[in-house]
Order: C-alpha cells, then sequence, then structure tokens
C-alpha cells in the first residue's frame, strides 16, 4: 500500500541531505579531511600528459638464456657429458655432441628432478623448446615460455613505475597494462611530462665495481664511460653491491664540501658485503655504475662497516632528489620506450567541461519541460527527483573521490534519461489502472507494484551491461560505465522512495479530486 512509516520517511530525508551535503564539497570548502572531497577530473577534462610505454624484452630474454647457457655447462660437467660449441646467438642457446652422448642428453633433460628443473622449475610446462637434428641441439624460449617471461617483466615494470609516479605525487595517475609489453600512464594536470619521461626512461640498474687497469682481469672487464661523456675508465665485471641491497635513498647537503649528495643505506647482507669490499680494497676506486654510466669512483681511503655511505657526481638538488627517487623505487628489469605521447593542455580539458555541462543543461531542461507539460505536478514531482538524484549521483562519486571523464558526464546524461524512463512507465501504469479503479490510492499503488518488473528488467541489464564494460573497457569506457552504473541505484532509490514518497503525500491529500494525472 502507499504507506511510508515515520522511520522510513526519516531514512529517505537522512540519506538525500547526506549526499547533497557531499556532493556539495565540491563548490565548497570544509575545514575537515573527511568531509572535504570532490570529484577529481580526468585526463580530458583536466588537461595532462599521456604516455604509453614498450617494455623492451630483448635484454631480459638474452640474461635468462645467457645463464642458463652457463647452469647447461656445468650441469653437463658434472655429470661427465662432453658438449661442444655452445653459444649463444639470435635468442637462441646451440650446441653440438658426439653421438655416445646424445641419449644422455635426451634422458637428462627428460628427468622430472635434476638441477636444471632447481633453476627453472618450469621446465617441464614448455618454458623451452628444445630441438635435436644430428647431433646438434637448439634450446630457445617456446611461445609460451615468452608469454610468461613478459607477463612477468610486465607485472615488474608496473609496479616500478606506480612507484616512481607515487613518490612524485602526482595527482591521480592512472596506470594500466596493455597487452602483455605495453604500459598505459596517463597523469591529469601534467602538462610537462620531461621530468617524468626522464624518471620512467631510466632502468635504474645500479652496481658498485673496482676500477682495474687489468684488461685481463679473472672477472673480466669493460670500459665505461663516467656519465658527463668527458672520461672513460675500465671497469671489473665483478659486481660487489647490487641496488637489491640498497634500503633507502635521500638527497641530502655534504656539510664539509657543500655539494648536493646521496646517501644510502645498505641491507644486512650489503652492509657486510660492502664492509669486506672496502676493507680490502683501500687505496683502489670504486666505481658507482647507473645503467652502464659512472657516476663517480671514489677512492676506498678506509674500511665502511656501517652499512651506509654517499654518492656524490656534481649533482644538483633535482637531479640528487631523481636519482635518490630511481634508488628507492629498484631497477625495471627491462628498459622501457615511449612509443605513444600525448599533452592534453588545460584550455581544451575547459572547454570539454563546458561543452559536458552545456550538454547536461539542454538534455536536463527539455527533459523537465516535457514532464511537466505532459504530468504536471507530478511532472513536478519527478523534476525534483531528477535534481535530487543528480546530487546523489555526485555526492558518492565525491565520497570515493571519483576520477570524472568525459565520457563519465555522458554517463550522468544517460541516467537522467534512465530516471524520466522509470518514471514514465509508472505514471502511464498509473492512467491505465485509474480507468478501472475508482479508488485513487489502490490505483496508484497498483501502478508502482505493476511497472516494477519492467523498470527492474530494463535497468538491470543495463547495469550487467555497465559492469561489462567496468572490467573489459579502459580509461573512457570505464569512466562512462563508472557512473552509469552508479546512476542506474540512484535512480532505482530517487523512484521508488523519493518519487514514490513525495507522491503519496499530494495523492492522500487531494484523494478526492476527480481528476489526479
Amino acid at each position: 500500500m502507499l504507506y511510508f512509516s515515520k522511520f522510513r520517511i526519516f531514512f529517505i530525508t537522512l540519506i538525500s541531505l547526506f549526499f547533497i551535503f557531499i556532493a556539495s564539497s565540491n563548490f565548497f570548502k570544509f575545514n575537515s579531511d573527511y568531509l572535504d572531497r570532490k570529484i577529481n577530473l580526468g585526463l580530458d577534462l583536466q588537461g595532462g600528459s599521456y604516455l604509453l610505454l614498450e617494455i623492451d624484452n630483448t635484454p631480459v630474454i638474452e640474461q635468462k638464456l645467457q645463464n642458463f647457457m652457463i647452469t647447461l655447462r656445468n650441469f653437463f660437467k658434472e655429470k661427465n657429458i662432453r658438449i661442444q660449441n655452445i653459444k649463444l646467438s639470435d635468442q637462441m642457446i646451440s650446441f653440438s655432441v658426439d653421438g655416445q652422448f646424445k641419449e644422455s642428453i635426451i634422458e637428462e633433460f627428460k628427468k622430472e628432478e635434476n638441477e636444471l628443473n632447481q633453476y627453472y622449475p618450469r621446465f617441464k610446462s614448455h618454458q623451452f623448446e628444445i630441438i635435436e637434428e644430428n647431433n646438434f641441439f637448439k634450446v630457445n624460449f617456446s611461445r609460451q615460455g615468452l608469454v610468461e617471461l613478459k607477463t612477468s617483466s610486465q607485472d615488474q615494470a608496473l609496479e616500478i613505475v606506480r612507484r616512481r609516479i607515487d613518490e612524485i605525487g602526482t595527482n591521480e595517475p592512472n596506470i594500466l597494462k596493455r597487452g602483455n609489453d605495453r604500459i598505459l600512464v596517463e597523469l591529469p594536470g601534467l602538462d610537462d611530462p620531461m621530468r617524468i619521461k626522464s624518471l620512467l626512461g631510466k632502468t635504474a640498474n645500479l652496481t658498485f665495481r673496482f676500477v682495474t687497469n687489468n684488461k685481463t682481469d679473472s672477472f673480466g672487464a669493460e670500459k665505461l664511460k663516467y656519465e658527463d661523456g668527458t672520461e672513460e675508465s675500465i671497469v671489473s665485471k665483478r659486481i660487489i653491491l647490487s641496488g637489491d641491497n640498497l634500503l633507502d635513498a635521500q638527497p641530502r647537503m655534504d656539510s664539509e664540501t657543500n655539494e648536493t649528495v646521496v646517501t644510502f643505506t645498505l641491507d644486512r647482507v650489503g652492509a657486510k658485503r660492502f664492509g669486506k669490499a672496502t676493507s680490502t680494497g683501500i687505496g683502489k676506486q670504486l666505481a658507482i655504475v647507473l645503467d652502464g654510466k659512472i657516476i663517480s669512483a671514489p677512492v676506498i681511503q678506509d674500511t665502511i662497516a656501517s652499512g651506509s655511505g654517499q654518492i656524490s657526481g656534481g649533482f644538483t638538488f633535482q637531479s640528487a632528489t631523481d636519482l635518490a627517487l630511481l634508488l628507492r623505487s629498484g631497477a625495471l628489469p627491462a628498459p622501457l620506450n615511449i612509443i605513444e605521447e600525448r599533452t592534453v593542455g588545460p584550455d581544451l580539458g575547459q572547454d570539454s567541461i563546458d561543452a559536458g555541462i552545456i550538454a547536461l543543461i539542454i538534455g536536463f531542461v527539455l527533459v523537465i519541460l516535457f514532464i511537466f507539460v505532459k504530468y504536471k505536478i507530478f511532472g513536478l514531482i519527478t523534476n525534483f527527483t531528477l535534481i535530487i538524484n543528480l546530487f546523489l549521483l555526485v555526492g558518492i562519486l565525491t565520497l570515493f573521490e571519483a576520477t570524472l571523464t568525459l565520457p563519465g558526464i555522458a554517463g550522468i546524461i544517460l541516467t537522467v534519461g534512465m530516471a524520466v524512463d522509470a518514471n514514465v512507465l509508472i505514471f502511464e501504469r498509473i492512467k491505465e489502472e485509474l480507468k478501472d479503479e475508482k479508488n485513487k490510492l489502490i490505483a496508484f499503488d497498483s501502478g508502482y507494484t505493476k511497472s516494477r518488473t519492467a523498470i527492474l528488467d530494463a535497468n538491470i541489464t543495463t547495469l550487467l551491461a555497465a559492469i561489462i564494460l567496468f572490467f573489459m573497457g579502459s580509461g573512457p569506457i570505464k569512466g562512462f560505465s563508472l557512473t552509469l552504473g552508479i546512476g542506474i541505484f540512484t535512480t532505482l532509490f530517487s523512484v521508488y522512495f523519493i518519487a514514490r514518497l513525495l507522491t503519496v503525500l499530494y495523492v492522500n491529500k487531494n484523494k478526492n479530486k476527480e481528476r489526479i494525472i
């Protein structure tokens, strides 16, 4: 029946006022961290930068195969199985064997448990392809193995990219996977992406190695340039420490030299290695190498057993801050290349906001006029409900500090249409009931009850479509589906609680009128 208890009326009023109050925080400032919430504007409305990054997995594949080649060589040597001409080229390990060892090698590859599977536990699930032809073996990554490697590399890169961007304090960045080797980065409000590009373009692979003049170093040596490109030094390939041993890095001012430096703290294992290296290497130069270039190469004066040190290299405070950030966030598993870049200016974003608001106002006004002309007083009730519905929708988006995009505004406009559709179905059904039912209260109650199935059917199917779009879509599509999905819930609440309450109050007061709708 058309009856609302006092508790129900109080509950409806409280919910409506609460979300109206939350929505108003977009227009007024409150001195409260919890209440001072706003809807964040997306890249297309606020302006900002769009970067599409591609992961270069070639070095990762080469490194994995290089490690596995060493494992193969040592494994078969221990088994007294002689292999010849083992080499790595074109992302493939190849080696030849004498005929007498052929069956032994095939047998070892087939075993469920051996040293190979300890290093590569997924070996049996076709991570590698092994081809044998005329006593000549070829080992390379299978298609499944490449997919697994790229997925793992992408997951690691995504996390490190997120850490680097979060440390800068960018507002509401959008960082998403694209395929299995690309990452999309959207940075609303950032119209100068040069610093971000610089940070994301560095792998940040940090190593500490001794400078050596002996090209025949037992670990091997290589000639590396200094970061400023002025000098070169021969550096041992033996890695004393890597960035994996870093716990923290911060920019500081050196009180003695008055230079900007980067101080670092090592974990327990790193501190032990660093202490041992500095105790045995007094008088030697220790090169600090970042992404294949020497930042600095200080001479070790004394043993450093504290597990902390500093990196100097003629830094500005900004460059020291960026280097510390890179070291804290960790090294990328593979280099990132920027393959697409777009910048949306704030003026273009403001134009989009204005166009969206104008479209919303025009659509809203036309709907209000149509409903008022068609249903008179009930049209006014519907129009009032539509306004409350918009406040409810904006209030929910504000409460969760959601990001609003231009397609999101389209979702709000569609919500208005869905709300009007529900009210039209109800009022037309009420008209049909009034033809056969003289009791107006019963006719109105039947109208609401009998139209419920059609309204729920339309809204639930739309909600399912919105959910699919949210989980399967990206960026703009998600913005549209989010506002549309929330709008369906606010529409049902406003139609069956707010509009129905106002209708009840009016019908009870005017139930004796001959024509009521």
